[in-house]
């Protein structure tokens, strides 16, 4: 018993022993790990950096949506293969994208310092809802890297930093509604207004006056967002037949200077809005039908720059009696030589050509066109009709009425309404309306192609109405269906012969209103 007990103890012993000399050589503790931690300063979804004061918030969407009669994102058939209806439009246009968002928050004596990205990683039909040649083979497209096998491509939205009330970078303009083109609709292309919702860049400052007042006045780089069509008519107008002068604009001399005052309440919100844009030429003398440079261009003088601009005023009512989270938005907008404040995507504005059935006799189709341009003249040596500048007008109205069903589908009823005037009247010469007139009646063969009842107005309206139909099965993740109807109203009066853009005929064509419809649907999952 006392060998078995003393076998026990030494071999106790030994064990002891041994630990001690491992643990000797153990090496020194590890520091401890650095978890994130939440930021709670700045709202959900913000965590520090690891071994920083400053914030983050990761974020963005996946979103698929197929158009069904239009362009990528809802765009209606009003231009292009889609606005003729010949074969070498899709039927439909589908889009992928991921967008991916980044904002930052740091507190320092001067306030919050915030940066904020946001990039769309897409893949789309190339060529927006054509498979013209014409168009998918141009100088400058590269199809191959767009819509290749494993193509797509990244596009950039909002870059900015914002500290001590100033905004540096690619942000929505002080002078966009706070809903940008989007009062309940899901496609981008609702008109009658600004929408700057990609951003442009700029420099703004914004000053907070308590009880919800607020104002900001920025400075936008134009070039990009902010600029139509400046039309050398002494260039002559395309025999086409779709009114649209060559465009002669210059270089940016000047920014767009935007502003706002807005009211933030319980109820909802005003804003009213403004920007001035410079409006400028290149050269009296130009090479058709490119509007470039020749070696008369500088010595043949140029046209005097002018100011044009535009004013907005946006209206929100929100807790609407028809149900929980309702509300009514509504915006309308006046411009002169900033067509773009008014006829406005997310893009560019469009130039509207549309072809229908027709009543008249001997006639192989209709036609409806609108030209949008900033301003309008004639060049040449020597002066010439409207040899300075002559803006152009325009002025929209748009909203929507977003009811929530429940807590599971919603719809929004949206539309809008604009036009485009030009100054003056047709036998006015040195008016804007008078020499587009007779530039358009040159370029078309004069009046013995034209039908006895032939008047010419470059003035229209365009109209538009939808609803979409929204369903949230579960938070973050939504389906729906957007049904939208485009109307053009233009103001030519019966027909003319045309040489119309291939594959149409060289044929007689009525000048007649034109409409079409879309049908777009989505899936998006927010993070």
């Amino acid at each position: 018993m006392k060998m078995v007990k003393s076998l026990i103890l030494g071999s106790a012993a030994g064990l002891i022993a041994m630990s001690g000399a491992q643990a000797a050589d153990l090496p020194v503790k590890a520091k401890a790990v650095e978890y994130v931690r939440i930021c709670s300063l700045y709202g959900a979804g913000f965590f520090y950096i690891p071994g920083t004061d400053t914030c983050i918030k990761l974020g963005g969407y996946v979103r698929i949506d197929t158009t069904f009669n239009g362009t990528t994102y809802g765009g209606p058939a009003w231009s292009g293969d889609l606005g003729q209806g010949n074969r070498y439009r899709d039927y439909f246009v589908s889009r992928s994208r991921m967008a991916l968002t980044v904002d930052t928050r740091t507190a320092t004596e001067y306030g919050v310092v915030r940066t904020f990205g946001q990039a769309d990683f897409q893949f789309d039909n190339f060529g927006n809802g054509t498979k013209n040649p014409n168009t998918l083979l141009a100088p400058g497209v590269n199809s191959t890297l767009l819509s290749g096998a494993g193509g797509g491509y990244v596009a950039v939205e909002m870059v900015f930093i914002q500290f001590a009330g100033f905004t540096f970078g690619k942000s929505a303009s002080a002078y966009a509604t706070p809903w940008n083109g989007y009062p309940g609709n899901n496609n981008s292309f609702l008109l009658g207004g600004p929408d700057y919702v990609t951003g442009v860049n700029n420099i703004q400052y914004t000053a907070q006056f308590g009880n919800g007042v607020s104002a900001t006045i920025g400075l936008d780089d134009p070039q990009v967002f902010n600029r139509t069509v400046v039309g050398n008519i002494s260039l002559g107008l395309p025999a086409t037949g779709l009114g649209v002068p060559i465009n002669a604009y210059g270089g940016v001399h000047a920014p767009d200077i935007a502003g706002n005052i807005r009211v933030d309440q319980a109820w909802g919100l005003f804003q009213i809005s403004g920007v001035a844009h410079l409006v400028n030429a290149s050269y009296n003398v130009l090479t058709a039908p490119t509007a470039a440079p020749n070696n008369l261009s500088e010595i043949s003088g140029h046209p005097d720059d002018k100011w044009g601009g535009a004013v907005t005023a946006a209206l929100q009512i929100k807790n609407l009696p028809t149900g929980a989270g309702d509300d009514f938005k509504i915006d309308a907008t006046f411009a002169k030589g900033s067509t773009k404040s008014v006829i406005s995507t997310s893009g560019g504005s469009p130039q509207f050509a549309m072809y229908g059935s027709t009543g008249l006799a001997g006639a192989y189709q209709s036609i409806g066109f609108g030209a949008v341009t900033d301003a309008v003249y004639s060049g040449g040596f020597g002066g010439g009709a409207t040899q300075g500048l002559k803006l152009t007008n325009a002025w929209g109205v748009r909203g929507a009425f977003n009811h929530n069903w429940d807590p599971y589908w919603s719809s929004s009823l949206w539309g809008s309404y604009a036009q485009v005037r030009y100054d003056g009247s047709v036998g006015d010469l040195t008016s804007a309306k008078g020499a587009l007139c007779a530039g358009y009646i040159a370029a078309t063969g004069g009046l013995a192609t034209k039908t006895a009842d032939f008047s010419c107005n470059p003035d229209f309206n365009v109209a538009q109405i939808g609803l979409i139909t929204r369903w949230t099965p579960v938070k973050n993740l939504t389906f729906s269906a957007e049904v939208g109807a485009f109307f053009l109203d233009q103001k030519f009066t019966g027909g003319s012969v045309l040489v119309a853009a291939a594959p149409k005929p060289v044929a007689l064509y009525e000048y007649k209103d034109q409409s079409t419809v879309f049908l777009n649907v989505r899936a998006q999952r927010n993070f």
